[in-house]
């Protein structure tokens, strides 16, 4: 997970069990604001834990995704359906007092960023362009990709995955045409028009192996083979596996599809 800091802005401050990493190398310097692109654990679970410390620092979240933040009881609880080693994995997520979270959409201006709305992965999900670097930053609308490695993966867990909607979300960050890709796993990109090309080919790929296949087992054992076969690196393959978990991939998608063809 990569927690990005701009101009004393934190976007996407990572997981509640990673926080005294984040602390450390925030120093005795207190960010000015955080920037949420989506609830989801990896990307936001340390905001409540920030928020206690400083308690005047703002937050800035879609408004699907604000109740979350507020009360993360029923995150939680849906997480917890899906890994069995919750605490260690994510630690315990801290409510975010309601006064300190202002609601963005899309095109807004906050603290310098422009921001869009970037459906697909998550239904709350926001990205945010810096104009004065010409970088975005995009949490998972990009994939989960290492610049040495140069190979995307797709996280496409339940539930709200939209496969069209992403595609769009792509289009959209590439509108903005930036010089630098931010993702939050793992780091950044310049590459930004081959980077977002491998996240079209990648979600599409798969989407359409997701309706083919039709079978979770053949799925998963297709998805593995064709992983392995693109990195090569063991520590890397390791931190993507982590990342978004193989297992995941297919439920989000057959999931989309059901719904799609209304089923």
């Amino acid at each position: 997970m990569c927690c990005w800091q701009v101009d004393g802005v934190l976007i996407d401050p990572g997981p509640e069990s990673s926080v005294q990493t984040l602390l450390e190398a925030l120093g005795d310097e207190p960010p000015e604001a955080i920037l949420i692109t989506h609830i989801h654990l990896d990307h936001a679970g340390a905001t409540g834990s920030l928020v206690q410390r400083w308690p005047e620092l703002p937050v800035y979240v879609h408004e699907l995704g604000a109740p979350h933040l507020i009360d993360p009881e029923k995150l939680e609880k849906s997480a917890g359906r899906l890994w069995d080693d919750m605490e260690e994995r994510w630690g315990h997520t801290q409510p975010v007092p309601e006064e300190r979270i202002t609601l963005v959409g899309d095109g807004d201006s906050v603290r310098g960023f422009e921001v869009a709305y970037t459906p697909g992965h998550a239904s709350h999900h926001v990205s945010y362009f810096h104009a004065a670097s010409g970088w975005a930053f995009v949490g998972d609308v990009g994939g989960v990709r290492i610049a040495e490695v140069g190979h995307t993966l797709m996280p496409t867990p339940p539930p709200d995955i939209d496969v069209e909607k992403w595609m769009q979300s792509l289009a959209r960050v590439e509108g903005w045409g930036p010089k630098g890709i931010g993702v939050a796993h793992f780091g950044g990109h310049e590459d930004v028009s081959q980077v977002l090309a491998d996240a079209r080919a990648e979600l599409e790929k798969w989407a359409n192996a997701a309706r083919e296949i039709g079978d979770e087992s053949e799925f998963t054992e297709a998805f593995e083979a064709d992983l392995a076969a693109n990195v090569d690196d063991g520590a890397a393959l390791a931190s993507m596996r982590q990342a978004s978990e193989p297992r995941l991939e297919y439920p989000g998608l057959e999931r989309y599809w059901r719904k799609r063809d209304g089923g």
